[in-house]
């Protein structure tokens, strides 16, 4: 079992997009709040002070909405959603590079590889203490509902037999998924995860 660190803004766990009151963001804004959450934990834990541009020392609701509008034109919302891992990176990479920082970098890994070596790939960069993105698309299971064409991130993992449950961070809170249910998701199109090097 390996659980990495997390930070509150006004109680809640990392950002929620029903705090928006722009239409899109409020609607289709889970790609960015998963990149502003990323930021303030590389700010907070990696030393990356220049990702995120308020108060470390206390998240506030206000200034995370603020820091959302910030981010909203490298990962705006769209029609079809930021559907695929390669939108989400070139995204966030464009607000790395214009916030000055150089040294951390993407992978993308879609869930149509094996389920061991998906498996492999959270638990190897939660042990690295690093956060990581998850982009789910349709899904089979009605009890995902709320996970459909969705954006959040992982923040741990504990094994119980066989399957491995993950800890998702969205809207605010954090909730225990199988990730051998979330990487099964009954469709030939498949969302993935985002492995981040950060030096």
């Amino acid at each position: 079992m390996d659980e990495l660190k997390l930070f509150t803004i006004d109680k809640a766990i990392g950002g929620n997009q029903d705090w928006f009151t722009d239409y899109w963001m409020k609607l289709g804004g889970c790609g960015a709040v998963t990149a502003c959450d990323i930021c303030i934990y590389l700010s907070l834990y990696f030393g990356k002070k220049l990702l995120y541009p308020y108060n470390l020392a206390q998240i506030s609701k206000k200034d995370y909405i603020n820091f959302s509008n910030i981010m909203k034109p490298y990962l705006s919302p769209r029609v079809t959603g930021i559907d695929t891992l390669e939108i989400f990176m070139d995204g966030f990479k464009d607000y790395l590079a214009d916030n000055g920082e150089k040294n951390t970098n993407f992978a993308g890994i879609y869930s149509n590889c094996s389920l061991i070596n998906f498996k492999n790939a959270v638990c190897a960069q939660i042990d690295k203490k690093m956060p990581v993105p998850y982009l789910n698309l349709k899904h089979k299971d009605p009890e995902l509902s709320d996970y459909v064409w969705h954006w959040f991130w992982l923040a741990g993992y504990k094994k119980t037999g066989d399957n491995l449950m993950v800890k998702a961070i969205t809207y605010g809170a954090e909730h225990w998924l199988s990730l051998d249910d979330l990487w099964d998701s009954g469709y030939e199109r498949k969302g993935g995860i985002v492995l981040i090097d950060a030096k």
